[in-house]
């Protein structure tokens, strides 16, 4: 098991990564966070609490309440958070309450933002179960909900009190959310970790076939990779927006596509192949470096294919959060390893990307 930890301004806290977690993760919780409460609540997906309910409440002496969110995009809204706020009041939630975010990436974005704001700030602790949520939305604090217009525009920062990262629960997980999963990793390598980019490369097999010393290393280095930023920069003011490396374009393709054809690994994907083509062409990065990380992320494909305007996506980039007074900011690589943000992106250059990478989005990948 690895223990990663955060430190940041407002909060410090462990990420254990490992196997046969969940099974004796209330006295883990105990030890992580001191005495469970009298209320516990759990908020979870009925997938997977069907999956690996019973395995969670092994290690507890009374069973803790259970609030379910429906798995999609579409229950990521201020109307799902309002409801489950008033189940955990009806339940005898109170401020000394303790919530477990126990699901993928939704779930603890949901849940989070839940604790944050029920009775102004209660404590939480995020249990991912897929490989996205593991290596990426777990960590860091941020949480938040979705509008018609944008992705994640109403949330806050709401750090866990702990976070359980259970490499078992990822032998339920479906290829595609596996896959999909990967594109963050292979975001943290290109932007932080040339050498997480190489293990990558040259174990593909191994991490496809859920080979357990495989995947912890590349779950690990990615949550190191994550917290080391984030303690640096934890409300994102400057460094931390390199962590949005492709989300620009990816966000952008989930809001035009109504969240019905991607998933948030998948979009983020093609958002990182409209990132290396402008990166190259104003030479941050050569076209062999271009290239290669091309061919990882169609490695750890396949991408679905996409049919869209250019011109409505670009559009559709006008409400990212880091776009700030009428500056448009972009995270580009700058060679493998580091990355940075421009300001002076323009609509034709971003076009121009854009239409190169749904070039490769119309057909299948030989």
């Amino acid at each position: 098991m690895q223990t990663i930890r955060v430190e940041t301004a407002s909060a410090q806290y462990n990420v254990f990564a490992g196997s046969g977690l969940i099974a004796a993760l209330a006295p883990r919780i105990e030890r992580a966070t001191g005495k469970l409460p009298r209320r516990v609540f759990v908020l979870t997906s009925p997938e997977i609490w069907a999956l690996w309910g019973d395995t969670f409440l092994q290690s507890f002496a009374e069973g803790p309440t259970v609030l379910f969110l429906h798995a999609g995009e579409k229950h990521k809204t201020v109307k799902s958070v309002e409801s489950i706020l008033r189940q955990m009041l009806r339940a005898g939630g109170d401020r000394g309450s303790l919530l477990i975010a126990f699901g993928g990436g939704i779930v603890g974005d949901v849940g989070g933002f839940v604790a944050a704001i029920f009775m102004r700030g209660i404590r939480y602790v995020q249990v991912p179960t897929t490989f996205l949520a593991q290596v990426d939305s777990s960590v860091g604090g941020k949480t938040g909900v979705n509008l018609p217009e944008g992705k994640n525009l109403v949330g806050s920062f709401h750090h866990p009190a702990a976070v359980f990262a259970d490499i078992d629960v990822l032998g339920t997980l479906p290829d595609r959310e596996l896959r999909a999963g990967l594109m963050e990793s292979i975001k943290a390598g290109v932007i932080r970790d040339r050498s997480l980019v190489r293990f990558m490369e040259e174990h593909a097999d191994e991490i496809l076939d859920r080979d357990a010393k495989a995947l912890e290393k590349v779950i690990g280095a990615s949550i190191r990779m994550k917290a080391e930023v984030v303690n640096k920069d934890e409300r994102e003011n400057g460094l931390r927006m390199i962590l949005n490396l492709g989300h620009t374009v990816g966000h952008a393709i989930e809001q035009v596509t109504k969240y019905k054809v991607l998933l948030h690994g998948e979009a983020v994907g093609w958002g990182m192949i409209v990132a290396l083509y402008i990166a190259h062409r104003r030479r941050s990065i050569t076209g062999a470096q271009a290239e290669r990380i091309e061919n990882l992320i169609h490695l750890y494909g396949p991408l679905p294919q996409l049919d869209l305007r250019a011109s409505r996506l670009v559009a559709a980039t006008g409400s990212d959060k880091k776009n700030v007074g009428g500056v448009r900011r972009f995270v580009v690589p700058i060679g493998i390893g580091d990355a940075g943000v421009i300001e002076d992106l323009t609509q034709p250059e971003l076009l121009a990307a854009v239409t190169y990478m749904l070039s490769q989005a119309k057909e299948p990948r030989a």
